[in-house]
């Protein structure tokens, strides 16, 4: 093999990379935070509303969880404007990301939600608590704890996933990596590099929110 490496290219366009990386971070956390908003809704809908409610959040649920990911941000960007609908290539892929996510996150604080004894919400009730209150401070808190670890693992995969935005020309990480391979024609030594940085923002991640979890919920 007489390939020689040349990683030189690469990282003289880091201010490029850089840009990439904070527009990654950006719609992961937008994503994470509505996603997570979508969940909790959904979820208690599920569990506490009506058969017609509970019937769409069904289908909500099992049409994202089986279709891929990038039909879901092709319709989103190019399938809405058929409609008169017509949004930029990031508003596509954090709507898209926030109703994948969503979905996922539904099934997770569903099961941490049902993991609640039914006697703590009785006797939430018999204390003279709202319905509003006794889902806040008796069931959604401690069920947090229960649900984190899997929402962490789900919310990792869904930094990971964002590096499908690129597809609609979003400029996160990974397209970034694509116009400066496109340059340098260095495809192993970008992909190499993006593939450090994805790896390096998944192990912060997820060293993040094992510090969350310790300072919220370890002493209780």
């Amino acid at each position: 093999m007489n390939y020689t490496f040349q990683f030189r290219d690469i990282f003289n366009a880091w201010q490029f990379l850089a840009e990439g990386l904070a527009t990654t971070l950006h719609l992961s956390v937008v994503t994470m935070v509505f996603g997570m908003a979508v969940g909790v809704a959904c979820a208690a809908a599920r569990l506490y509303g009506g058969p017609a409610l509970r019937a769409a959040v069904g289908a909500y649920v099992e049409i994202i969880r089986n279709t891929p990911l990038l039909i879901q941000l092709f319709i989103v960007f190019f399938g809405l404007p058929s409609l008169g609908i017509r949004l930029d290539a990031l508003t596509a892929a954090t709507i898209s990301l926030t109703i994948n996510l969503g979905a996922y996150a539904t099934e997770i604080v569903r099961a941490g939600l049902q993991a609640i004894p039914r006697s703590q919400i009785e006797a939430g009730h018999a204390l003279g608590l709202s319905g509003l209150q006794v889902f806040r401070y008796i069931v959604l808190a401690p069920a947090l704890r229960l649900m984190f670890p899997a929402l962490a693992s789900q919310f990792i995969l869904l930094m990971l996933a964002t590096s499908i935005a690129s597809q609609i020309s979003v400029q996160d990480l990974f397209h970034a990596a694509s116009i400066i391979q496109s340059r340098t024609f260095r495809d192993f030594e970008v992909y190499t590099v993006i593939a450090v940085l994805y790896l390096a923002l998944a192990l912060l991640l997820r060293a993040a929110f094992a510090l969350i979890y310790r300072m919220a919920f370890a002493n209780r």
